[in-house]
């Protein structure tokens, strides 16, 4: 154990001249006994994947170390996967869990990061589970905002099942620059970067977290988004690497959580709320979607699961309730035919709630300071 401290302080934090174990950069450090060496790294705003390569490189050049596991975190607890859990520098056995192996106190969420360079909003669209209609908001409100006359961009960071291609009708690939940036594409006057572009249809997306946070990296960084006025982020559900990553590489304005009526999906969502209520990205507000079925020929509403939740939810958690998106057939023809349905059917109940949520979302961000213009 007292090898593999010796190599990882080896590794020095160019942001404080400490090695990273000094820095409180490395938490809940223990070893397998089959030889695995497993440690959470927390991120101080600087450039935590070469960081996080260097500290690999050093632990596994100590012998016997079979391999080596990092998580990345954006500050406050290492989460513990079994194993022999070992004191190290400072930290006792059985210690505060909320303790760097340095001793001393890891923080609770890391300096806000920079903006995208000429994105004047960025928002993240998020749920606690799936299935709620989270990427049909995504949709729908990027397009509504782009016929109000705004630049928009829409990054799709669920990484594990991209769907606004399909929503959007494309399926082309982008094209690179000769700086190897990646031109995004464009649809509906909405511009658009998704993992979706780059793979087939049938590859699975088996990864984990560190690639999925070199792949949101790339998407804000690499992508030459020029001056946008919102650039959309639809997150996969839950609160897992893409949450963090995005926190920990953007400067994210606010967060607008989808849910649907029903109990189960409503105490998910809650604890998506506290998330990004803990790493400081201010909820914009709470959208009810399926809240009702509207017949199309008789305009009687059914509320197939229930009614209310998402109002509940929202006085509970102490946040705008922004609105209730009904349930209809053009939802879900729009959506595989790739028009969003506020294009597709304007005068639908459907189109029509998602247009006002537009609206309530841009009136809830704060006013915007001048973008920057994009250096390349």
């Amino acid at each position: 154990m007292e090898n593999v401290v010796a190599a990882l302080k080896s590794v020095a934090d160019p942001e404080t001249g400490k090695d990273i174990v000094a820095a409180g950069l490395v938490t809940e450090l223990e070893v397998t006994d089959n030889g695995r060496v497993r440690f959470a790294m927390v991120s101080d705003g600087g450039e935590p994947g070469r960081l996080t390569e260097a500290a690999r490189r050093a632990a596994r050049s100590v012998e016997g170390v079979a391999g080596v596991e990092i998580d990345m975190r954006p500050g406050g607890r290492g989460r513990r996967r079994g194993g022999r859990k070992l004191p190290v520098a400072g930290q006792a056995p059985g210690g505060d869990r909320n303790r760097s192996v340095s001793g001393t106190p890891s923080p609770s969420a890391p300096p806000r990061p920079e903006g995208v360079p000429g994105v004047r909003h960025v928002v993240a669209i998020s749920s606690g589970k799936g299935g709620v209609g989270k990427s049909t908001i995504a949709t729908n409100l990027a397009a509504a905002l782009a016929v109000k006359g705004a630049r928009v961009g829409l990054l799709d960071a669920d990484v594990y099942g991209p769907d606004i291609p399909i929503m959007f009708g494309v399926h082309s690939r982008p094209r690179v620059t000769p700086d190897e940036r990646v031109v995004p594409l464009e649809a509906h006057g909405v511009k658009l970067m998704s993992i979706g572009f780059l793979m087939d249809d049938d590859t699975p997306a088996i990864w984990r977290g560190p690639i999925v946070m070199g792949i949101i990296r790339q998407f804000l960084q690499q992508v030459a988004w020029g001056e946008l006025d919102y650039l959309l982020v639809d997150m996969p559900p839950g609160t897992g690497d893409a949450q963090l990553s995005l926190v920990q590489l953007a400067k994210v304005d606010g967060a607008l959580m989808v849910t649907t009526p029903q109990g189960v999906a409503v105490a998910d969502v809650l604890k998506g709320i506290k998330m990004f209520e803990r790493v400081d990205v201010p909820v914009l507000g709470l959208v009810e979607n399926m809240s009702g079925f509207c017949c199309p020929h008789c305009g009687e509403r059914t509320d197939v699961f229930g009614s209310g939740g998402g109002r509940k939810l929202a006085a509970i958690a102490g946040v705008p309730f922004l609105g209730e998106v009904p349930m209809g057939a053009s939802v879900v023809a729009a959506g595989d035919s790739g028009q969003p349905t506020v294009l597709a059917m304007p005068e639908s109940p459907e189109a029509m709630a998602l247009m006002e949520l537009a609206e309530r979302v841009t009136a809830a961000l704060p006013a915007p300071e001048r973008a920057e213009t994009p250096q390349h």
